[in-house]
């Protein structure tokens, strides 16, 4: 039995430089080409290694969410108090979206802002992921009613949905430009929308 000769490359290292074409950039308008340039592949081990873009991108959204995008999941389930966890989250969030060490803002929400009909399940997925996201800070949220921390007719699902709509804002600001102090300001401001028990 023959063995096939093996990659010479460094797949782990390939997938990175491919999730931060695709952060920068977007799914549909990151091209093979500057793929693989970035991965420093030819096209056909691209497509042995990954199988084609859409699972390259698969690929890249779930080691972006083992990675860069793992830190929120860690507030919500790490910090003893609903309000601690959300702070936590949206403060790291002003670092994380705009550390200059990676594209600014989140794939997770940036990676199919536009797309064609052939890329709707792109988007679905991406949307996926974020009901999940807010359904997550919704359980943390009545965690707190639990708790005495909210008052017990808080609207969970409402507030859980001002979340996601801040979070969506810094991203989209972060990719304008927004430094992590101007994020840390918008935090402090969605934080005293904070119902009172």
């Amino acid at each position: 039995m023959t063995r096939g000769r093996p990659r010479s490359f460094d797949r782990d290292a390939a997938l990175e430089q491919a999730l931060r074409v695709f952060w920068k950039h977007g799914y549909e308008p990151a091209s093979i080409a500057a793929l693989t340039e970035a991965m420093g592949i030819r096209p056909a081990s691209l497509y042995a290694a990954f199988g084609d873009k859409r699972r390259l991108f698969g690929e890249a959204v779930a080691r972006y969410q083992a990675t860069y995008g793992a830190f929120p999941g860690a507030a919500l389930a790490e910090e003893p108090t609903a309000r601690g966890a959300i702070e936590r989250m949206l403060r790291e969030i002003a670092v994380n979206y705009t550390d200059p060490a990676h594209p600014p803002g989140c794939l997770v929400i940036s990676g199919a802002v536009n797309h064609g009909p052939d890329a709707a399940d792109v988007e679905d997925e991406l949307r996926e992921i974020r009901r999940r996201s807010r359904a997550a800070v919704a359980e943390r949220l009545r965690d707190g009613v639990a708790d005495g921390e909210l008052p017990e007719d808080a609207d969970v699902d409402a507030l859980a949905e001002f979340i996601a709509a801040v979070v969506r804002g810094m991203s989209r600001s972060a990719q304008d430009g927004a430094t992590a102090a101007d994020l840390r300001d918008v935090a402090d401001l969605a934080m005293n929308a904070w119902p009172r028990p």
